[in-house]
């Protein structure tokens, strides 16, 4: 479970079994109404669908298949191409993000299910469960935790788990 943290609606606690994980949420907090583009975390329940992995620079065991993150693999937020909301290869003409980052915050990614099985236009995309900026900054609408917590969250997530956010 997700929670958001009062006073600070850019960060939550990532609770799981007895474990309780800071975490980083959207700029614009947790959101009942999630749009493209509009920065907030949605609040849903969602499960997990699969992942990328760059390399082995967070080498935990997991239950996922995690795809490799190559230059060429990029992720449509396009609304209005037929990709939105999947991942594309690079170059790609319509709006895209890159998942091969300068960062490490693409070293693990795990895909949630937000408006992927039963897609539909403009209700947010690349929703992910990442490792988190120094310090916790807002992120676009993701989860994201340390490498430390995502090395630990690893091996307990499998397909299908379902990752709820509450407020």
């Amino acid at each position: 479970m997700v929670r958001g943290r009062p006073g600070n609606r850019s960060q939550g606690l990532l609770i799981l079994g007895n474990r309780v994980m800071r975490c980083a949420l959207g700029r614009s907090g947790i959101s009942v109404n999630k749009r493209e583009g509009d920065g907030a975390t949605p609040l849903a329940s969602i499960k997990v669908v699969g992942g990328f992995r760059r390399g082995r620079r967070i080498a935990a065991p997991t239950r996922l298949s995690l795809r490799a993150i190559r230059a060429d693999l990029g992720w449509c937020d396009a609304p209005a191409d037929a990709n939105y909301n999947r991942p594309v290869r690079l170059p790609f003409a319509a709006s895209h993000e890159k998942m091969l980052r300068g960062d490490r915050l693409y070293d693990v990614v795990i895909v949630l299910d937000w408006n992927i099985s039963s897609r539909r236009r403009n209700l947010g995309s690349a929703i992910f469960l990442h490792v988190a900026k120094p310090g916790y900054p807002p992120t676009e609408g993701c989860v994201a935790v340390s490498a430390r917590d995502m090395a630990w969250l690893l091996p307990r997530l499998s397909k299908g788990r379902v990752v709820s956010v509450v407020i």
